[in-house]
């Protein structure tokens, strides 16, 4: 699985080049609860991984966080996802920075894309920090959108590859890529699309908004089996929807994919898989907020048993970061927020629920599109 791409350095740790895969978490508790978030990172830890990551999104997180970098001598990436000025009051208490190139718009709009990336060199270079160039399917930046429409594949490879490009003109190395979908099949696609035109840069692999085990496993080991097989990808993480104290499923995923893989024992795809219904959510994550969104995406999957034939997406979003784009995409989508469960079909909001009246609804929708197909 050692692939030809430069290495680069998250604290002591090397991705790339002949060195091997390395396994990534995220924290799913508050960063500002940190007893609970230290517990975490601990049982991330216990079961194996090599990089945790946490969420930031104010000035309460980055008060936690170090107190968190004082308790713990983990590997700690933040994702500053909309909220990319932060960044210099986080470099001293972590290992890398993740950005979202789609998110890049929401601040300082009159300023260049370009001028907003170098700031986030700059703070790198001062911390020695490794960034992440993530690019998801459900947050393409909006002039990318205009630019190539419908054709999700081509924009976010085309999202990726500008802020290589960025990043080169800065004279910056110490970076990787991830190119996420909750599609297994065009995380493949858009993975080697990139590999194609950039050999030279180490790759995060994920499989964004996979779902609940055994489901989301093995969408993952068909993105991953390929992508690895290949020489493809430097890194990775398996995002599930478990319940927050079973993280390190996620961890114990990663690295049995890996063995298999390395022992040339590869999965069998069930005939059919992903034909029909295909529920996705997307991980317990620091921003979900409320947890109780894992427990109503295992309902989903069990009322919706009768549709297992049916080609209709359903999403179960628990935050707000990706949640709008992924619940746009999907036939029907619930976006949960701390009360209530927006109900989607498509880009069209159909009211907001509460979590115990949302199902039956919900089913009435699928019954409706059943009937329609």
């Amino acid at each position: 699985m050692n692939s030809a791409t430069r290495v680069i350095h998250v604290k002591d740790l090397p991705i790339g080049g002949p060195h091997p895969v390395s396994v990534q978490s995220m924290c799913a508790t508050r960063t500002r609860d940190i007893e609970a978030t230290l517990d975490q990172i601990r049982s991330l830890e216990k079961a194996g991984a090599d990089i945790i990551r946490i969420a930031v999104d104010n000035d309460s997180d980055v008060e936690a966080l170090k107190t968190l970098r004082a308790e713990s001598s983990a590997r700690l990436s933040v994702d500053l996802q909309e909220n990319y000025l932060l960044a210099a009051k986080v470099a001293p208490w972590v290992d890398k920075i993740r950005y979202n190139p789609g998110h890049l718009h929401h601040l300082e709009k009159d300023r260049a894309t370009a001028e907003k990336v170098e700031g986030l060199v700059r703070v790198a270079r001062e911390h020695n920090l490794a960034i992440r160039i993530g690019v998801n399917c459900g947050s393409i930046a909006p002039e990318l959108l205009e630019r190539y429409g419908s054709d999700r594949v081509k924009a976010i490879t085309e999202s990726a590859l500008t802020h290589c490009g960025i990043m080169d003109d800065l004279k910056f190395e110490n970076y990787l890529v991830s190119i996420k979908d909750s599609d297994p099949y065009r995380v493949i696609t858009v993975n080697e699309a990139f590999h194609a035109r950039r050999p030279d840069v180490p790759l995060h692999l994920g499989v964004t908004e996979a779902g609940m085990p055994p489901d989301g496993i093995l969408k993952t080991r068909i993105a991953f089996e390929k992508l690895l097989s290949h020489g493809i990808g430097n890194t990775l993480r398996v995002s599930l929807t478990v319940p927050f104290d079973q993280k390190f499923r996620e961890v114990e995923a990663g690295k049995a994919i890996l063995a298999d893989v390395a022992a040339g024992r590869f999965t069998e795809v069930p005939a059919g898989f992903g034909k029909g219904l295909n529920v996705i959510s997307c991980p317990s994550c620091s921003r979900v907020q409320n947890e109780a969104f894992v427990e109503l995406a295992g309902k989903v999957r069990e009322m919706a048993a009768f549709a297992k034939d049916l080609p209709v997406t359903i999403a179960v979003m628990g935050c707000r970061v990706n949640g709008p784009g992924e619940t746009d995409d999907a036939d029907l989508g619930l976006w949960c927020g701390p009360s209530k469960v927006t109900l989607k079909k498509k880009t069209r909001t159909l009211g907001a629920y509460g979590y115990d009246q949302i199902l039956p609804l919900l089913k009435q929708e699928l019954e409706k599109l059943s009937a329609s197909r």
